[in-house]
């Protein structure tokens, strides 16, 4: 399947190409330069000069506002880089927490976790199924530098218990997200997903930001970016 005939609607999942421009890279590579290059996945939190990007008028904050409309707003934001002395693999799984301000107790809302000193839960699963996840590509990805590997409808299926995952992705079947510097792959949040080690491993710095509309119940509230 040819990675431009996803579809969000269809697919849960969609390629944005030159979705950021030489110079709107150029500023953004500016802006997560400060950030330690020896992290294998780094979560990001009140890092100056993100707002107008992931902004709904934004280039990045536009692509989620295309699919959940200009109320949407980034709620969690997370800087992967794979290289030689960064390189893992990840098997198929759905992203399943949030990042939240502060622990509340609300029903629906389980299993709590600190991730690099940030509240994190798991919410309902109706939740998850009104959010999206952009990954912003600062570097080429080729079928070697371990692109991301997405089973493409899994996302319509609900909450996917362990046992059946590999038999669902036999099924929906599997697509590489290669990418060039600027392209954004936008999929469903709760959409099951891969990587694989890097067979050539060199950069691939990927901003991966969560979005979603509705607010939080009973005095929840998204820890955001």
């Amino acid at each position: 399947m040819g990675l431009e005939r996803l579809t969000f609607l269809n697919d849960g999942a969609q390629l944005f190409r030159r979705a950021l421009t030489s110079d709107q890279l150029h500023q953004l590579k500016a802006i997560l330069s400060h950030l330690p290059p020896d992290h294998a996945g780094l979560r990001l939190r009140g890092v100056e000069g993100l707002v107008p990007f992931l902004a709904a008028g934004g280039p990045i904050g536009s692509c989620a506002a295309s699919v959940l409309g200009d109320a949407s707003r980034p709620v969690r934001a997370i800087l992967f880089d794979k290289t030689a002395a960064t390189n893992w693999a990840l098997g198929w799984h759905q992203d399943r927490t949030i990042a939240v301000k502060e622990r509340v107790a609300v029903d629906g809302f389980e299993t709590w976790s600190i991730k690099s000193g940030m509240q994190h839960v798991e919410p309902p699963f109706a939740l998850l199924s009104g959010m999206v996840t952009l990954r912003v590509h600062i570097d080429q990805v080729t079928a070697g530098n371990a692109p991301l590997l997405i089973a493409p409808g899994s996302h319509k299926l609900g909450r996917i218990a362990g046992e059946d995952v590999n038999d669902v992705v036999r099924r929906c079947g599997t697509v590489a997200c290669l990418a060039e510097p600027g392209d954004i792959w936008l999929y469903a949040t709760p959409i099951l997903h891969a990587s694989d080690a890097a067979t050539t491993p060199m950069h691939r710095r990927v901003l991966q930001v969560d979005f979603a509309v509705d607010e939080l119940p009973g005095g929840l509230e998204w820890l955001g970016v």
